[in-house]
């Protein structure tokens, strides 16, 4: 079982950037396929960003395609997700997963075992 925090949300204003982190314990994260959601208010959860639990594939919503970064340290049992171009449409809770199901990178929140808590992004326009 792996634990999941994340951290860096907060507010910006649009245009800007925010580094978002996830803090794995547990077990290692190289085990899991890894990603990132959000749930803005009044909406549903939906896909952002992720990533093979070997880190040599990652996939991300069209809507934020070419402005946000997933990546991973392996040595800190951590991913990460940059966030540029920053717009009011990306305020919303941003959370970490992770699955234990090899193979695909999962777009369907059903598939994701283990979640962080949640951290906030405000974009201010």
């Amino acid at each position: 079982q792996v634990q999941l925090v994340e951290s860096g949300g907060g507010l910006v204003q649009a245009g800007g950037s925010l580094s978002l982190s996830c803090a794995a314990s547990g077990r290692t994260l190289s085990d899991y396929v890894k990603a990132w959601f959000r749930r803005a208010p009044g909406k549903e959860r939906e896909f952002v960003a992720g990533m093979t639990w070997s880190g040599d594939s990652t996939t991300y919503a069209d809507s934020v395609k070419g402005r946000f970064t997933i990546s991973r340290d392996n040595a800190k049992n951590a991913v990460y997700l940059q966030m540029n171009s920053l717009k009011p449409e990306d305020t919303a809770v941003y959370y970490c997963a992770a699955s234990a199901r090899y193979g695909t990178i999962y777009i369907n929140d059903r598939y994701y075992d283990y979640w962080g808590q949640g951290t906030q992004v405000t974009v201010s326009s």
